[in-house]
């Protein structure tokens, strides 16, 4: 398989892979940002999780997070900091969940997707890509029960990763997951040519928001229409190199 595709799936599945957003609503005084902070947090489903399976992470995010909030530091600048390392362990949490937690997850996340590029295709490639444009807080944008889905398919996904049917990859299922994506990859480079660059290369996207949006979900729309093992596997593969 050409490699480039590899690093084509991959890249894509950076950003959009992130379910933990922190709304702080500045408004509130009742509590100290510290109190506050707590309560936001702990209405959180996948903060839960990593309250429960990562103590010293849980307690390092929530000083680093106090820490921001002392220096006067912006809300995104908050979630940049703290993405990377939910990123992390959800990269490698996905490893381990069966194959429905893994499709759950990555479907409700294009279904997000869909509903930020509803709201604008500068908000959607903002979302994709925060390091080109900077990102956005989908809490922001989105109603309730969209996020409400989200965040708990990512508690699911990394509590099931841990349970009695957690799964383990294989060399096997590595080599049919590059065999699976093949054809999928191809098909894009038909359909959209040179413009498939886009999305190993998105800094090269300006005035092509909305296309590089487009072959982002087309590409997981063929991804997650195949049987739900090789759908799994292609997961598995593409964020294994965030690992």
């Amino acid at each position: 398989m050409n490699k480039t595709w590899i690093r084509t799936i991959m890249v894509v599945v950076v950003a959009a892979a992130v379910a933990f957003w922190v709304f702080f609503d500045k408004q509130r005084q009742q509590h100290t940002p510290e109190q506050q902070l707590e309560t936001t947090l702990n209405t959180m489903p996948a903060w839960q999780v990593i309250k429960e399976q990562e103590p010293a992470l849980h307690q390092r995010i929530l000083d680093q997070i106090a820490a921001l909030q002392k220096a006067g530091e912006p809300e995104q600048q908050i979630i940049d900091t703290i993405q990377p390392q939910i990123l992390h362990l959800q990269m490698t949490r996905l490893q381990s969940a069966p194959d429905a937690n893994v499709v759950a997850y990555m479907t409700i996340n294009m279904e997000q997707t869909a509903a930020i590029q509803k709201v604008s295709d500068d908000a959607c490639f903002r979302f994709l890509y925060p390091a080109v444009k900077g990102g956005i807080n989908p809490m922001r944008v989105l109603d309730n029960e969209i996020m409400a889905r989200r965040m708990q398919a990512d508690a699911d996904m990394m509590r099931a990763a841990y349970g009695k049917d957690h799964h383990t990859v294989t060399p096997a299922e590595r080599e049919a997951a590059v065999a699976d994506v093949r054809p999928i990859m191809k098909s894009l480079a038909d359909k959209y040519g040179e413009d498939i660059q886009l999305l190993q290369m998105p800094e090269k996207a300006a005035g092509k928001e909305k296309l590089s949006c487009d072959m982002v979900q087309d590409m997981w729309a063929k991804v997650l229409k195949l049987p739900e093992p090789k759908a799994a596997g292609v997961i598995r593969l593409a964020v294994s190199e965030l690992d």
